[in-house]
This record gives C-alpha cells, structure tokens and sequence, in this order.
C-alpha cells in the first residue's frame, strides 16, 4: 500500500468519522460517570480526540449531553481547535 493510497479521500472520511464518533462517546461515558458518582475521564483526555480531529464530534457531544458547557476550556477550546484544523487543511489542500 502507497502513501497515497493509505492516506485517499475514502480513508480520510472514514477516519474522520470514527475519531468523531470516539469524541461523542467520551462526553457521553464522561456525562455518565459523572451522574452515577464514578471515576471520570480527566478533561485533557478528553481533549485528545477534538486535537486529532473529532471537533464536531465532541462540540456534539458537549451540547447533546449538557457536558462540560460551563467550563471556557471547552465552551471556546472545543470550536478554537475545530476552526485550526479546518484552516490547516484549507492551507494544507489549497
């Protein structure tokens, strides 16, 4: 397999998809743990998926649950770091 083909449209989405789905499970599992009383997820955790390009994912996530909304790292984090990766692939593919 050729870097280029590892690195095709088709892999790229299906990536983004699964680091997408990954981020909305962890505030989900975080929302959880946190009602039952349980061990947490700690925040920069939960920051790794949104930095390897789950931003949508996790900004869903955050507002579908009600998680995290009150805390500016993830109120202005989540999106800074959404608009970073698309203007990088913007630069990147331009």
């Amino acid at each position: 397999m050729t870097i280029q083909e590892l690195f095709s449209i088709q892999n790229i989405i299906i990536y983004l998809i699964i680091i997408n789905l990954v981020a909305f499970f962890m505030m989900w599992l975080d929302k959880r743990k946190a009602k039952k009383g349980k061990w947490r997820i700690p925040e920069n955790t939960l920051l790794i998926p949104v930095l390897l390009g789950g931003g949508i994912g996790g900004i869903v996530g955050m507002y579908v649950f009600r998680h995290k909304t009150q805390k500016a790292k993830f109120i202005i984090g989540f999106p800074a770091i959404l608009i970073c990766e698309i203007l990088l692939v913007l630069i990147f593919v331009l």
